[in-house]
Formats: C-alpha cells, structure tokens, sequence
C-alpha cells in the first residue's frame, strides 16, 4: 500500500528507435551466426575437398562440363558444382578400406610399411599419425563417451573433462595408485579441441550423467549454456541433491 510519502515508481526508460533497432539487430545475430557459420564451415571443407580432389579426375569427366555438354552451354560458362569431390573421395576411400581388408591388400600394407620404416624421416612422421588415427578412429573400444568432474588445478576448484581410457602399461604401473587410473583429456575454452591429458586417480574423478555433446556446449560457451537448465525450471533436484557417483 503506497503513502502519500512514498515515492513515485521510477518507470523503466522508454528505448528508442535506435535502442530497438540495436535489440532486434542482436536477436536476429543470434538467430543467424549458428545457423551461417554452420552452412559457411559445410561450404568451405566440401569446397576443399573437391578442390584437392577433382584435379585427380579428367577434365571431361567434371561434372561442370557435363553439365555444360548435356545443356549445351557456353564451354566458356563456369559452374560451380560442389560435392562430387566429396562423394569420389568418399568411394576411393571405402574401396581402399574393402581391399585393405582382404588378403592381398593386407600383403601390400605390410610391404609398403616396411618400406617406410626403412625412410628415416618418413618413418617418424608415419608412425605417429598412423598411432593416432588407429587411436582415433578404433571402433574396438569406447572413447570420450563419457564427461567427467575432476579437481584441477588445485583441490576445491573443479574442471570438467572427457574419459578416454583407464591408464595402462608403465604409466599405470610407476602412478601406484591405488584404484587404477584414468586418462582424462581436459579441453580448453572456447576451443575444445585443444587441451590437456591428465592421468587422475579413478577414485578422484566423478563421472557427469550429461552427454559428451552437452558437456562440450558447457565448455565452449564458457559456462553460459547448461544442459539441465530446462530440468532445473521443471523441479529437477539441484545439483547438490544428485547422487555423487565418485
């Protein structure tokens, strides 16, 4: 109940013209930066690719002057036709994937590594991407599915990461931890594809319900975008309330 001492309610400044031509200029921002740098990355790697794969294939066989020849149009018009580099470069690679499994292809792979190991630097450049490419794309174990909690870089103060397997060999053996140990990789914000590779205690690290997918969207955003924030208006239990699952 208001007196007639009360002061008068300050009413919020009326924006104008230019303040909600600024806001609408925003929103529309954010509408249309996800949705553009999506289409724009798409565009230039699908660009990339045909550009180092169509010089490979015979001039007459681009699809541009197939294209050229079925409308009969001017030799000298260009069309950008993107995408076939991609799918050739798609085939070629299941093809070399079918005959490497087989048994011929297996022979060849063996000779034509013995030869590398042979070539002093080649050998090291070759092996390290082999190792990581095999660790990479390895469909015999699971990696970086799951998004963790650990203590870094001092106790009390939390950073999130993503598992990529129990620490084995002599890192598992010299650690003497009991428990086992985990390889945690640590990425950076707001690039997530840099970061750093910690062997923590297993006992130490706690293991997120959130997606790997959520938990990268939390790192790049700096904190900005939770996954659970719709949970938490719906009467989820906070975070204190969850089960620790160390």
């Amino acid at each position: 109940m208001n007196t007639p001492f009360d002061p008068e309610p300050i009413a919020p400044p009326k924006r104008g013209l230019l303040g909600r031509f600024r806001g609408n200029f925003l929103t529309g921002l954010v509408v249309i930066a996800p949705v553009g740098l999506t289409i724009w990355l798409i565009w230039s790697v699908v660009g990339w690719i045909d550009g180092f794969v169509l010089p490979l294939v015979p001039v007459k066989y681009h699809p541009d002057r197939l294209i050229q020849d079925l409308l009969g149009l001017d030799p000298t018009v260009q069309i950008n036709v993107r995408g076939i580099g991609v799918i050739i470069f798609l085939l070629f690679t299941v093809i070399v994937g079918w005959i490497a499994k087989g048994i011929i292809g297996r022979s060849f792979i063996r000779f034509a590594e013995s030869l590398v190991e042979r070539t002093p630097v080649v050998r090291s450049i070759y092996s390290g991407i082999k190792q990581i490419s095999e660790t990479i794309f390895a469909q015999s174990e699971s990696s970086f599915e799951t998004a963790c909690l650990i203590e870094y870089p001092r106790k009390g103060i939390w950073a999130i990461g993503f598992i990529s397997t129990e620490a084995k060999g002599e890192i598992a053996v010299r650690s003497d931890s009991t428990g086992g140990m985990m390889s945690i990789f640590l990425p950076t914000t707001p690039n997530p594809t840099s970061g750093f590779l910690l062997f923590v205690p297993k006992r130490d690290v706690i293991v997120l319900d959130m997606t790997v997918e959520d938990a990268a969207k939390l790192v790049i955003s700096a904190g900005l975008v939770y996954p659970n924030a719709k949970a938490l208006e719906n009467g989820a239990p906070p975070i204190a309330e969850l089960p620790d699952r160390r």
